[in-house]
């Protein structure tokens, strides 16, 4: 069984990653943006990345809101992103895709700067993502320090939030952001911006060591730079999530000309990404 009992602080995706560990492997999670090449296009891509190759996808779909300054972007996520803007994507939007992941076997979330939901109302937020059957929002510029009204919300709606911890991170902030996620802890493997890279950061496994050192009892996920399914089991061999944005938007390269291609790409992307987690800790 998983090390991770608690109920209450595992949440609804934090359950999820338990359940993956008692299989073995760590979570997989796929980022994509809703709006990119277009509403429908992305919500495509979204049951794409949870259907895989031969049925082998993600668990957790993390589904970004377009935002006209994402500071943790890298310039794959943001050219998508600004493209989805001017095209006039709403926050609303990332809702009919939760909608759209939560009837395939996977589990939505929603990543999305905070100012977005503050514009929305906190509240009404994690009710409508709620009512969508999201299980829970990343917000990457939000301080869990400075946010009584999104903690009330959350709670008020059953939703998990999750929290980012970096390398730059004290031991006492660490323990201060897992103390108030619920679900699961994202953990930047490098200070900047998110991209795929050729290879995986070094400070991964310390930035996961220095969380588990302080906080055991909540999963803990690494993102930024994971692009194929190599680095997928050597991130898996340590974390408990295993975070895939860039590499999966870079299949949509055709901005729609070819949904059919960029769709299988990305359906064989999400296999071979499957496939690493699996022997992460074989």
């Amino acid at each position: 069984m998983s090390q991770f009992t608690d109920e209450a602080r595992l949440g609804i995706s934090g359950r999820v990653v338990a359940g993956c560990l008692d299989q073995g492997r760590p979570a997989l999670v796929g980022y994509l943006p809703v709006g990119y090449p277009s509403v429908d296009g992305s919500i495509e891509a979204v049951r794409a990345i949870t259907e895989g190759d031969e049925g082998r996808g993600v668990d957790l779909v993390e589904i970004g809101i377009p935002y006209s300054d994402p500071l943790m972007d890298g310039t794959v996520i943001q050219h998508a992103t600004t493209k989805a803007r001017a095209r006039g994507v709403h926050t609303r939007d990332a809702f009919k895709a939760v909608e759209a992941v939560a009837a395939t076997s996977a589990t939505p979330m929603v990543m999305t700067y905070w100012n977005l939901v503050e514009a929305y109302g906190p509240d009404a937020f994690a009710r409508d993502l709620a009512a969508a059957g999201g299980a829970g929002v990343i917000t990457p510029d939000l301080p869990p320090d400075d946010c009584p009204e999104w903690l009330e919300a959350t709670d008020a709606h059953g939703l998990d939030r999750v929290f980012l911890i970096a390398p730059s991170s004290t031991e006492e902030r660490i323990a201060l952001t897992m103390g108030t996620c619920r679900g699961w802890v994202y953990a930047s493997s490098v200070m900047g911006v998110t991209g795929a890279r050729a290879a995986t950061s070094d400070a991964a496994p310390v930035i996961v060591k220095r969380a588990r050192e302080v906080d055991p009892c909540l999963p803990i996920g690494i993102g930024l730079g994971v692009s194929n399914g190599e680095q997928a089991a050597e991130i898996g061999s340590f974390a408990d999530l295993v975070i895939v944005g860039s590499a999966l938007l870079k299949c949509l390269d055709t901005d729609g000309a070819d949904m059919p291609g960029d769709l299988a790409r990305i359906r064989r992307l999400a296999g071979d990404l499957a496939a690493g987690v699996d022997r992460a800790r074989g």
